[in-house]
C-alpha cells in the first residue's frame, strides 16, 4: 500500500461530503486493483533502432524501405499529404481518418538518393530518407522543413506494446502551434505537453496541462513554409518542444527541436506542407469536413448548472425578453435529470418539459441538453438495463463490468469503440428529442471517474472492442469521446434526418470536427482564465476544430463587472457564444452586473445578431475548406515573424480583426496589424499595417477593425441580408463571399463572390459573373 494514497483516502473520507468521499476512495482502490491484475508487467525491455538500410521496394506513391531491424512504409497521396509508418504500419485503421486513405499520387516515385539513402519527389514536397532512417521533409526547392531522426523503440522482452521515441528538428525561425486545447497560449512555448485527455478536477488557468482535448497534431510555421504533422497514435505520450534561435551559440543557428514519446501504438506520421489555408484544407479532406451547425447555434446561448426548475428557465428567458436582449438557446445541466441519471427528467422540477421547449421555440429559443456517458449501475434504470441486454458496457480483464464513481453514483461506461454500442446509444437520443431538445453537449467524456487518488478515469486495463481488434484503455482513452460524438451525431441524423445535428463535446481527438465542436470546459474565473479562453479557441482551430468557445465569465466564482463585460465582448466574436457557470458560482445574466454593463452587453449581443450571416458564411467555408472562423493574425502572412508571436488578437474570417481587452483597467491597447489598411468599425479611423498601433478600447466595446476592401454579409434592420463594404485602397480592389443559408437542412447553397472597387469617385460592389449584387449594399470608410 502506498502511504501517500492512504493519507489521501483518510482526508477524503473525513471531508464534508463523506458519503461521496468514501465512494471515490473505493473507486480509486478498485481501479488500482484492476490495473494490478489486468495490465501486463513491463519487465525487461530491448532497445531497438532501424539499423542500416537493406533495400527498397517501390510502390504506388512511394514504397517500402527495408532496414536491418525495421521497415518504413512511405506514401504521397493525391492531395499532397505524406504518410510514413515504421515497422510497416499502414494508414488504416485510424480513428482520425474520415474514410479510406486518399489514393497514392502516381507521379510520386521512390528512387535511390546519395550515400545509400532513398527519396520520394512529389509536386509540393520532397522526402529524403537516409541510410540509417532519418527522414527529411523538404520544399521542392530543397529547403529542409523538418528532419526526423531515426526513431527508437523499447520492446518488452515478454511481448506487448513497445514504447517509442521520435526526435525531430525544424528551422531556427519556426514556431509551434496546436496539440489540441492548450490554455497556455495559441503559440506553444518551450516545455513538455502531455497527450492524455484529462479532467483537471477543478477550474483551470493558463498554467494547467493537460486538459480535456489533447491531439498529437502540430502546426509548425516557418519562413520557408508551414507544415502540419500528425502522429497517428492514441496512446499516452508527451511532446517536448524547444524553440530555435538564429545566430545562437558560436554564430550558428540553433534548430528548433521536438521530442515525442509514446507509450505504445504504431509509429506512423502524416505531414502536409504549404500555406496555412492549404494545409488545413488538406487536413480536413483527410479527417473530415467540420459539421455545419444550424443557424441558431451561432447565436447567443445561456446556461447554468443549477437552473433547477421550469419556473427558473422561464424567468431567465423572460429577463432577456423584457430587456430586449437577443437569446437563441438555453442549456440544461445535470440538475434537470432524475437523480443525475442520463436520458431521464426530474418530473417534479420539470413536469412539462416538451411543453416548455415548444413555448420557448415559439420565441426563437432552443433547448440544449447535457449528455454524460456514465450510466448508473442499478437494475431498473432503463439505460442500464438496455445496455446490459446488448452487452454495451466496458469490461475488465476478468470479464466484469468496469465501475466508476460519477454524478449518479456507481456507474458503468458504454464501450463506444464498438459499432453495435454506438448504434444502441445513438437510438437513446430519441428520448431527448421527445422532450423537446434540439441540441446536445457531451460532458464528463474523457471519460471521468471520481477517484480519491490516481487518475480520474477508467482503469488502463479496461477492455475495449476498438472496432473488433481488441485492446485496452491505454489505446481507447483518448478516442473515447470521439467515438461517443460519432454515436450521438449518427443517431441524430437517423432520428431527425432533415435537421443538422448540433452537438459539442468537452473531450475529443483528431477528427472530432466532423461530429461537432467543443467548449473550454471549466475555465477559471479571472483575467488569466479570460486569456486562456482565447488560447483554446485559436489552438483548436489550428487542429481542425473550428467551432468552439469558453464559458463566458468563467465556470467558478463571481467575476467583477469589468471582467464579465470584457469576457462577454470577446465571446460575441467567437463561434460558440455561451454564458455558463457552476452551481456554486455567481449568476451570469447580463443584468446582474449593473445598468452600465447591461447596456454594453446589449451592444455586443446586437452586434453578434447583426453578424450572423457572416458567421454562417464562415461556417460554410470551414465545412468546405477546413479554415477556422477564428484565425491567428499570421494566417495570411505566415512569413511575418512579429505576427507569429502575437496571440492576444485574432482574425475573424478574412475581413475582421478583433482585439479583445484581456487586462483590467485598460481603455486603450496595442494591436499588431497585418499588412494593409484597416478601419475601426465604430469610429472609422484608418490604420496602416504592417506594424503596431495603439487603438481605443473604452469599456463600451472592444476594438474591431475591418480590412480595406472587405465585403461582409450582415443582417439588416429589416432582418434581411445586406452587404457592408469597406472602401478599398485606391487603385486596388477587395471583396468577400456570401453563403446564403436557410438556417437548417442539408442543402449546399452556392458561394456568391463579390468584388469592391473604385469607379471614379465611388466604390462599386459587383457579383462575380452576375452583375450587381442581390442585396442592399452599404459603403463604409469613405470619409
Amino acid at each position: 500500500m502506498d502511504g501517500r494514497d492512504l493519507v489521501r483516502s483518510v482526508k477524503v473520507v473525513g471531508s464534508t461530503r463523506a458519503a461521496q468521499g468514501l465512494r471515490t476512495v473505493r473507486a480509486a482502490w478498485r481501479r488500482r486493483r484492476a490495473d494490478a491484475a489486468g495490465l501486463p508487467p513491463r519487465g525487461a525491455e530491448r532497445a531497438r533502432v532501424p539499423g542500416p538500410v537493406q533495400g527498397a521496394e517501390p510502390g504506388p506513391g512511394g514504397g517500402l524501405i527495408r532496414f536491418s531491424r525495421s521497415e518504413l512504409r512511405i506514401l504521397v497521396t493525391v492531395n499532397g499529404a505524406v504518410f510514413w509508418g515504421w515497422d510497416g504500419a499502414a494508414p488504416e485503421p485510424s480513428y482520425a481518418l474520415a474514410g479510406r486513405c486518399p489514393e497514392p499520387d502516381p507521379r510520386a516515385v521512390l528512387e535511390p538518393d546519395k550515400d545509400g539513402g532513398w527519396r520520394v519527389v512529389a509536386e509540393r514536397v520532397t522526402i529524403v530518407v537516409s541510410r540509417h532512417g532519418a527522414i527529411e521533409v523538404c520544399t521542392p526547392g530543397g529547403v529542409m522543413l523538418r528532419r526526423d531522426l531515426p526513431p527508437r523503440w523499447w520492446e518488452p522482452v515478454g511481448g506487448g506494446a513497445a514504447r517509442w521515441l521520435q526526435r525531430s528538428e525544424v528551422a531556427a525561425d519556426a514556431r509551434f502551434f496546436g496539440l489540441g486545447g492548450r490554455a497556455s497560449g495559441a503559440r506553444l512555448r518551450e516545455g513538455t505537453y502531455r497527450l492524455w485527455n484529462t479532467d483537471p478536477g477543478s477550474s483551470f488557468g493558463p498554467g494547467d496541462d493537460p486538459l480535456y482535448i489533447t491531439m498529437p497534431v502540430q502546426l509548425v510555421v516557418a519562413d520557408a513554409a508551414t507544415h502540419l504533422v500528425f502522429h497517428d497514435s492514441s496512446w499516452d505520450g508527451t511532446v517536448t518542444l524547444r524553440e530555435g534561435e538564429e545566430g545562437a551559440g558560436s554564430g550558428h543557428d540553433r534548430t528548433g527541436r521536438c521530442e515525442l514519446r509514446m507509450d505504445g501504438g504504431p509509429l506512423r506520421c502524416w505531414v502536409m506542407v504549404g500555406a496555412p489555408a492549404r494545409v488545413l484544407h488538406t487536413w480536413a479532406s483527410m479527417t473530415g469536413a467540420p459539421a455545419l451547425p444550424p443557424a441558431w447555434a451561432l447565436g447567443h446561448h445561456h446556461a447554468r448548472w443549477g437552473f433547477g426548475s421550469e419556473q427558473e428557465v422561464r424567468r431567465i428567458v423572460a429577463g432577456y425578453r423584457e430587456r430586449d436582449l437577443p437569446l437563441d438557446a438555453v442549456h440544461l445541466d445535470i440538475d434537470h435529470y432524475d437523480a443525475h441519471q442520463v436520458f431521464t427528467v426530474d418530473r417534479e422540477r420539470f413536469p412539462g418539459l416538451p411543453a416548455l421547449a415548444e413555448e420557448l421555440r415559439r420565441d426563437g429559443v432552443r433547448l440544449v441538453s447535457i449528455v454524460d456517458p456514465a450510466v448508473k449501475a442499478a437494475p431498473g434504470n432503463a439505460v442500464f438495463d438496455g445496455g446490459s441486454a446488448v452487452d454495451a458496457f466496458v469490461r475488465d480483464a476478468a470479464g466484469g463490468m468496469v465501475r466508476g464513481e460519477v454524478w449518479p453514483g456507481e456507474s458503468v461506461y458504454p464501450d463506444f469503440t464498438h459499432a453495435r454500442v454506438r448504434k444502441w446509444w445513438g437510438g437513446l437520443y430519441e428520448e431527448r428529442l421527445g422532450q423537446g431538445f434540439t441540441g446536445f453537449w457531451h460532458d464528463m467524456n474523457e471519460p471521468t471517474s471520481f477517484n480519491a487518488f490516481g487518475e480520474s478515469t477508467l482503469p488502463r486495463s479496461a477492455r475495449h472492442s476498438l472496432e473488433g481488434r481488441g485492446g485496452d484503455h491505454r489505446e481507447a482513452h483518448n478516442v473515447y469521446a470521439l467515438c461517443m460524438a460519432k454515436a450521438g451525431f449518427e443517431g441524430l441524423r437517423e432520428l431527425a434526418p432533415r435537421q443538422r445535428p448540433f452537438l459539442f463535446s468537452r473531450s475529443g481527438w483528431a477528427g472530432m470536427q466532423r461530429y461537432g465542436g467543443t467548449w473550454s470546459g471549466d475555465v477559471a474565473t479571472g483575467w488569466p482564465g479570460l486569456r486562456a479562453s482565447l488560447s483554446l479557441v485559436l489552438g483548436l482551430g489550428l487542429c481542425g476544430v473550428p467551432y468552439s468557445g469558453p464559458d463566458v465569465g468563467g465556470f467558478d466564482g463571481s467575476p467583477s463587472p469589468e471582467l464579465y463585460l470584457r469576457w462577454f465582448q470577446l465571446g460575441a466574436y467567437l463561434p460558440l457564444f455561451r454564458t455558463h457557470a457552476s452551481l456554486r458560482a455567481g449568476r451570469r445574466e447580463p443584468w446582474q452586473f449593473g445598468q452600465e454593463v447591461l447596456e454594453h452587453a446589449r451592444v455586443a449581443l446586437v452586434e453578434r445578431r447583426r453578424l450572423l450571416p457572416y458567421f454562417m458564411t464562415l461556417a460554410h467555408l470551414a465545412r468546405r475548406t477546413g479554415a477556422p472562423y477564428v484565425r491567428p493574425l499570421w494566417w495570411g502572412t505566415p512569413e511575418d515573424r512579429a505576427l507569429r508571436d502575437c496571440d492576444d488578437a485574432f482574425l475573424l474570417g478574412d475581413s475582421l480583426l478583433v482585439a479583445p481587452v484581456l487586462d483590467p483597467g485598460a481603455d486603450r491597447r496595442a494591436v499588431q496589424l497585418p499588412r494593409g489598411r484597416w478601419y475601426d468599425t465604430v469610429t472609422g479611423r484608418v490604420y496602416e499595417g504592417p506594424g503596431q498601433v495603439l487603438v481605443d478600447a473604452p469599456l463600451s466595446r472592444i476594438p474591431v477593425l475591418a480590412r480595406a476592401g472587405a465585403v461582409v454579409p450582415v443582417r439588416g434592420e429589416d432582418g434581411g441580408l445586406e452587404l457592408e463594404a469597406w472602401a478599398p485602397v485606391r487603385g486596388r480592389s477587395g471583396g468577400g463571399v456570401v453563403v446564403p443559408d436557410a438556417g437548417d437542412g442539408w442543402d449546399e447553397p452556392e458561394i456568391e463572390r463579390y468584388v469592391a472597387r473604385w469607379e471614379g469617385r465611388q466604390v462599386v460592389v459587383t457579383r462575380d459573373g452576375a452583375g450587381g449584387p442581390a442585396y442592399p449594399v452599404r459603403i463604409r470608410g469613405l470619409g
